[in-house]
């Protein structure tokens, strides 16, 4: 059995590494920045046009600690016309733009020129002045100033993330159009028509057959997988040391955040398991050996009327008849723990007694809809044993029908609740969010909906990758009991 876990260990490492390039994937096509969240994370949020130098600055150094201004990857296939600098453009919105660029022209230098008398033209544009200009012609209005100003601004900027060439004329036509209604824009007219010349040499200048022949581009080590995978032995350690990268809710390492909720997500899900066998078990093997009997009806009645009746329902009902001064006032409402009486350098026995109250309604919401589940895949493991033929040489033999059940037809029957079991450990990471949520528990299912919310994809990400490792040890760990429940299982 040693030999097979460890075959099975060995086959982790490619799998993982799929999870975590799928992971790697879904995470660098988010949408939105990730700078510019962390960015308001940290209270530096503005738009472009309002960003002092020093925020520039700071975005900067932020996206170098973050890898992303690295390849994304260890090699690139795109072909002759495309560049392979492609990646040091800071704006996602920008780099997919000159991307569909160059695919249209199929000369990057033509598209580069484009791109950077793009770049000036705004540049000049955000030296604007409304006050002085204003003050420079008192006819004019400061808020037709700043209007005109303004709506120049949004044309260059759409400009630099178009490339649909009816758009694009339509924008150059609308600046055009405010340069001669408003003749304090004219300091703008010299940037504007280097920028339309260098649009026309993009057809001028194309060499649309570059696109067809295929380059691959080889970065090294270097890239921003490797640097999300093994980190880069300073700001990030990687993945594979256990950094999941920054929250974007409030800037703080997601390896922080994430261990201190698992473990009540985790001990949630454990009891609930653990009881939830303890029950159903005996109520399996009850009702196989009952068979068609009105017991064993009335309670299959009883436990699908349970397993019927959604977790919110039920965990709101027992708020409301248990921990509700109107009626019966018995547990608290929300939490697991009184944060006014709580000494964290208690005893673990003491910690437990302390919140025990507190668990107990969320306890009873988590396992009460896995009865009927397990006692019924219980007994019909328990029915098709027992129908055996080694059960009725057992009974032959003259074995009381307690130790036919117990001994012979328990731990056969009991391999599809094992398949079962493996479910706890990625059940650990998610959490429960629905009843984490109504009983206010600060566990696992909280902080993935609040991610959710808040569109934190780095802990979404880690969530994902969590649950994808956990579900193979799940498996293996199902695998191993198959062994030990039943010796006809054997691995070699």
């Amino acid at each position: 059995m040693l030999k097979y876990a460890l075959k099975r260990i060995l086959t982790f490492i490619p799998m993982l590494i799929a999870i975590s390039l799928i992971a790697f994937i879904i995470s660098i096509n988010a949408p939105g920045d990730p700078v510019e969240r962390l960015s308001k994370a940290a209270g530096n949020e503005g738009s472009a046009e309002q960003q002092s130098g020093a925020s520039k600055k700071i975005k900067q150094e932020l996206r170098k600690k973050l890898g992303l201004d690295l390849p994304i990857f260890y090699m690139s296939i795109t072909d002759i016309a495309s560049s392979d600098t492609l990646y040091k453009v800071q704006d996602k919105y920008h780099k997919s733009n000159l991307e569909a660029l160059t695919h249209q022209s199929g000369n990057w230098q033509a598209v580069s020129d484009y791109y950077n008398s793009l770049l000036k033209l705004q540049d000049a544009h955000m030296q604007l002045n409304a006050k002085d200009i204003v003050a420079n012609n008192q006819s004019l209005v400061l808020n037709d100033v700043n209007e005109s100003i303004n709506q120049f601004g949004f044309e260059v900027g759409s400009l630099l993330e178009t490339s649909k060439a009816n758009l694009v004329d339509l924008k150059f036509e609308k600046m055009y159009s405010l340069l001669k209604n408003n003749p304090f824009l004219n300091i703008l007219e010299s940037d504007l028509n280097n920028t339309k010349k260098s649009r026309e040499n993009l057809l001028i200048l194309s060499t649309k057959w570059k696109t067809y022949i295929p380059a691959i581009n080889w970065y090294g080590f270097s890239n921003q997988y490797h640097m999300w995978l093994f980190g880069d032995g300073s700001y990030r350690k990687g993945l594979m040391r256990g950094d999941f990268g920054i929250s974007y809710i409030d800037s703080q390492p997601i390896s922080t955040k994430i261990w201190q909720k698992v473990g009540i997500s985790f001990g949630l899900s454990l009891v609930s398991i653990f009881l939830a066998y303890l029950i159903s078990i005996p109520i399996g093997i009850y009702s196989a050996y009952r068979k068609d009997s009105a017991v064993d009806k009335g309670m299959s009645l009883i436990l699908f009327i349970l397993y019927s009746m959604p977790s919110f329902f039920v965990g709101t009902l027992l708020l409301l008849q248990f921990a509700n001064p109107d009626n019966l006032s018995w547990f608290p409402v929300s939490g697991i723990q009184d944060p006014t009486t709580f000494d964290p350098n208690w005893g673990f026995w003491t910690k437990i007694k302390h919140r025990m109250p507190f668990l107990i309604l969320p306890i009873i919401t988590y396992t009460y809809g896995s009865f009927a589940f397990l006692s019924r895949i219980m007994r019909v493991g328990m029915i098709d044993i027992v129908s055996q033929d080694y059960i009725r040489t057992a009974r032959a033999k003259g074995l009381g029908e307690k130790k036919v059940i117990l001994k012979h037809a328990l731990r056969n029957s009991l391999l599809p609740v094992i398949t079962v079991f493996a479910s706890i450990f990625p059940m650990a990471i998610g959490g429960s969010i629905i009843i984490e949520v109504i009983f206010s528990i600060p566990g696992m299912g909280v902080e993935v909906f609040n991610s959710i919310l808040n569109y934190d994809y780095p802990m979404i990400i880690t969530v994902f990758t969590l649950s994808g490792f956990l579900t193979m040890v799940g498996y293996l760990v199902a695998d191993l009991l198959y062994a030990v429940v039943d010796p006809r299982i054997s691995y070699k």
